[in-house]
């Protein structure tokens, strides 16, 4: 085995044998139009080559060129409302007939409107704003806010995190297939371990008992590092859901005011509802010093990302901290303003809550039946299946994993996997039970088909 081989990879594999043979089923149309893609795109690791070639996105499904549907549980998780929402798309058009651009060192309304809607969600109300034009640059905003106002450059985050795809955030990111072979880092990112009561140094299943152990590591890091201005995770882990009990968060916050250390909580994939609530951290009864938004916040349309920061910590006016060109964005505020909107009015939190009640009845009935699901997590809509050759050891089963990825999107399902062998599914907030069980006999068909 060379090195590295065989570490816990992020996502699916696109270049193996059953991407082949997926890519070898095609029509002659697809195929063309695979190529040509090849032809123009840099290749990159779990993105090429694509699947297949799309022609339409609406609601909860994909379109390919032979109008094959498939529901979609995937959708870079930026699809809350669904995709063609008409409250976005009205909007959005509206804007750029009316103001598509706002040059810096101008405002208009309906960038104010869209920062009031955003703090207005929080718990507290006692926040600022700053847009960005991707969740990643959001958190090196976040980074550089914390970097200002401790003056301290250390920063911890965790071991397995995805935080962006930039230099900055691949340093402050867990996971090996971003950083291979890109030389040294940012300085000062110090890894923590994540919380995980399925797989742990432990072998404990205990949550309060794997919190507390990931909690002392971090103080122990605190202790002995010094000059740590920040702590950064995902309050829940989009790829895989890894879900801390709330006392994990309680101490974690007196933790960071202890040590002077702002708290971030890296939302991007999990905030506008997909927890139950609109924001991930209301489910534990904390709040961040900063919270980094992005994907969903365009409503499924524009690229939109921004960073809220606790009012006492807006001391940065002596320094650019976000120059951007699109610094209020016309488009991605309309966006934001319409999203939110079309949450509360179709009451898609009560939805996500109720079909995630659904989620875990389905999930336990399959985990009764099937040996090769080691653990289900699912909070919301977010839902983890974790795939095992045997549950006693809990060896990952990446093979089945990804020959159930190939039957399902031959049955006109798509999802992502992480880790190797982690299902993960994050339909839209609109997603009806009926398509949740449509997805779950779907699921158990391939298993049976696929196990061997």
């Amino acid at each position: 085995m060379e090195p590295n081989q065989g570490l816990i990879r992020e996502g699916d594999i696109n270049s193996g044998s059953l991407r082949e043979q997926w890519l070898a089923g095609l029509d002659s149309q697809s195929i063309k139009s695979l190529k040509e893609d090849e032809a123009v795109f840099m290749r990159q690791s779990m993105s090429t080559p694509c699947l297949q070639s799309i022609v339409r996105a609406d609601g909860c499904y994909l379109f390919d060129k032979n109008a094959k549907a498939y529901l979609d549980f995937h959708g870079n998780s930026l699809h809350q409302v669904g995709y063609r929402n008409p409250y976005v798309l009205e909007a959005v058009v509206e804007q750029l007939g009316a103001l598509p651009f706002i040059p810096r060192r101008y405002t208009a309304d309906i960038a104010v409107q869209a920062a009031k809607a955003l703090i207005e969600k929080t718990t507290s109300k006692d926040f600022k704003v700053l847009f960005t034009p991707s969740g990643t640059a959001a958190v090196g905003l976040a980074l550089k806010i914390a970097r200002k106002v401790t003056g301290k450059h250390k920063v911890i985050s965790l071991w397995e995190a995805f935080h962006g795809a930039s230099l900055d955030c691949i340093s402050v990111g867990g996971e090996y297939v971003f950083n291979k072979e890109l030389g040294p880092l940012l300085p000062g990112c110090i890894k923590g371990i994540p919380y995980n009561a399925y797989r742990n140094l432990l072998n404990s299943s205990s949550p309060e008992r794997v919190a507390d152990f990931c909690l002392d590591y971090l103080e122990y890091i605190f202790h002995n590092e010094g000059d740590i201005g920040a702590v950064l995770l995902e309050p829940i882990r989009a790829t895989d859901t890894h879900v801390p009990p709330r006392s994990y968060f309680q101490r974690l916050q007196q933790m960071c005011a202890r040590y002077q250390a702002l708290l971030i909580f890296d939302e991007i994939p999990t905030a506008l509802g997909r927890s139950g609530e609109f924001y991930v951290h209301q489910n534990f009864a904390v709040e961040p010093d900063v919270l980094v938004l992005g994907k969903g916040l365009g409503g499924g349309v524009v690229p939109q990302a921004a960073i809220l920061v606790k009012t006492r910590y807006d001391r940065c006016s002596d320094v650019s901290l976000g120059h951007y060109t699109h610094e209020k964005p016309a488009a991605g505020c309309a966006a934001i303003c319409a999203a939110i909107r079309y949450i509360n009015e179709y009451q898609l939190l009560e939805n996500c809550r109720r079909q995630g009640v659904f989620a875990k009845q389905a999930a336990a009935s399959l985990f009764e039946r099937y040996a090769c699901i080691g653990d289900v997590r699912i909070w919301g809509l977010m839902i983890s299946f974790e795939l095992v050759k045997d549950r006693a050891t809990k060896e990952r089963d990446t093979v089945l994993a990804e020959k159930i990825l190939y039957y399902s999107l031959e049955k006109g399902l798509s999802f992502k996997l992480s880790a190797g062998n982690c299902i993960t599914w994050h339909p839209p907030l609109i997603v009806t039970e009926a398509q949740l069980a449509s997805a779950f006999q779907i699921f158990e068909d391939a298993i049976n088909a696929c196990r061997c």
